[in-house]
Parts: C-alpha cells; structure tokens; sequence
C-alpha cells in the first residue's frame, strides 16, 4: 500500500476514475447489444433510433478514451451496415 499522502490520493483518484470507466464501457457495451437485438429482430425503426443514440455514446467514449478511434469507426460502420441491410 502506498505510504506517501500524494500516492494514497492517486489511489484514490484511480479508484473513481476506475468506477466511472466501467460505468461508461458497461452504458456502451448494453447500447450496442440493443442495437444488435433490434436487428436480429428486423426492426428497422427500433434499428435506426438505438443507432443514433449508440453512435453518440461510442463517439463520447472516444473522447473520454475509453475506446481506441479506430474502434469505435469500426463498430459505428458494422452497426450502421447491419442496420441499413434491414429490408
């Protein structure tokens, strides 16, 4: 365990950001699954408007660094795709 005041506020700052990480990585990670079920469903309606809201959360993820850019230009792509491919 740390023993200097400014590593045992370190410790306690990482802990939050931690909490506040798994937070947002765990909002993203659920949004992308609705969009994924809405178009295993062929719901184009509840397709396209979890997908606006999804885009959005991905896009903050990437400025909080939570996610690579290339990772998120990824998923945004492949979730559009499938979205769009709903006949």
């Amino acid at each position: 365990m740390a023993n200097h005041k400014s590593a045992l506020k370190r410790v306690r700052q990482n802990e939050k950001r931690n909490e506040i990480n798994r937070s947002n990585r765990s909002k993203l990670r659920t949004s992308i699954k609705k969009v994924r079920v809405a178009v295993a469903a062929h719901d184009k309606k509840a397709g396209e408007e979890t997908l606006l809201s999804t885009v959005s959360l991905i896009d903050k993820a990437v400025n909080k660094g939570l996610i690579h850019k290339n990772t998120a230009a990824r998923h945004k792509s492949r979730l559009t795709k499938h979205v769009n491919a709903i006949a």
